[in-house]
């Protein structure tokens, strides 16, 4: 596996998505689930406000094979390791959201603070929802940098500690402010070793943990950030935290 940073290789144009994906999403429509776009490259690109909607739970509805086989091969992308500290929750929960997210995308940031909070308190809590994070740094090398650091805290089972305080007062995308001493910073006020978190970013396993995350979601279609796979049915952007509600209480009732 190649270390070369994610901002460097080709990306998505807007509008290009795998077949993997457009499969799910005819199979999601046929559940009564609505698609929003996915975000496209870009700090001055705006998150859809037209929320998913999804169908009554226990509405009848057919589905087509191929739109079930990819969303069956998108579910398996669920790690469910115990030992994963870039994941909450229960490994063996009935449900789980891969999330893939970035440390400047103002939207994540958005997801972040307003949504999940509400989803751990309702779902992680009581052994509902796993949420895995994937890596998907498309803005830029300050992304890059910030998401070798989100490992590195990873490393002092602090993955989540540092993603909360990065998102608490996020910088503005591309400002040339997220280097390695401010993120220094920012571990050193969460009380990690800050000498092993420099070190670590610099790691070639960390540069080629996060191209892994970064290649799985081209691999499948993601364009931009949020964007997040619910028991393998994909929810696009920062949706209203309804939408996240209904989706696993849906999948939940389910059994997927």
């Amino acid at each position: 596996m190649t270390s070369e940073p994610p901002s460097s290789r080709p990306q998505w144009r807007r509008g290009v998505v795998v077949p993997l994906l457009v499969a799910v999403a005819a199979a999601v429509v046929a559940l009564g689930v609505g698609l929003t776009p996915m975000l496209g490259g870009g700090s001055d690109e705006t998150s859809s406000s037209r929320p998913v909607t999804p169908g009554r739970t226990g509405e009848e509805a057919p589905q087509d094979p191929a739109g079930r086989e990819a969303a069956d091969r998108l579910q398996q992308l669920a790690r469910r390791d115990p030992h994963d500290p870039m994941a909450k929750g229960e490994a063996d929960a009935p449900v789980v959201m891969v999330a893939y997210s970035e440390f400047q995308c103002p939207f994540c940031g958005k997801f972040a603070r307003d949504t999940e909070p509400e989803l751990v308190k309702r779902f992680v809590r009581d052994g509902t929802l796993r949420i895995e994070w994937r890596d998907f740094p498309y803005l830029g090398e300050e992304s890059v940098t910030a998401a070798k650091a989100g490992r590195a805290a990873a490393a002092q089972d602090a993955f989540w500690k540092f993603h909360d305080a990065l998102y608490e007062n996020q910088l503005p995308v591309n400002s040339g402010n997220l280097t390695k001493d401010y993120l220094a910073g920012i571990a050193r006020d969460v009380g990690l070793d800050v000498a092993r978190l420099r070190r670590d970013i610099d790691a070639p396993q960390v540069a080629d943990a996060v191209q892994r995350d970064f290649e799985e979601g081209q691999r499948i279609g993601v364009t931009g950030t949020p964007a997040f796979l619910v028991n393998g049915r994909p929810i696009m952007g920062a949706q209203p935290t309804a939408v996240f509600v209904d989706a696993i209480e849906q999948a939940a009732a389910d059994g997927r």
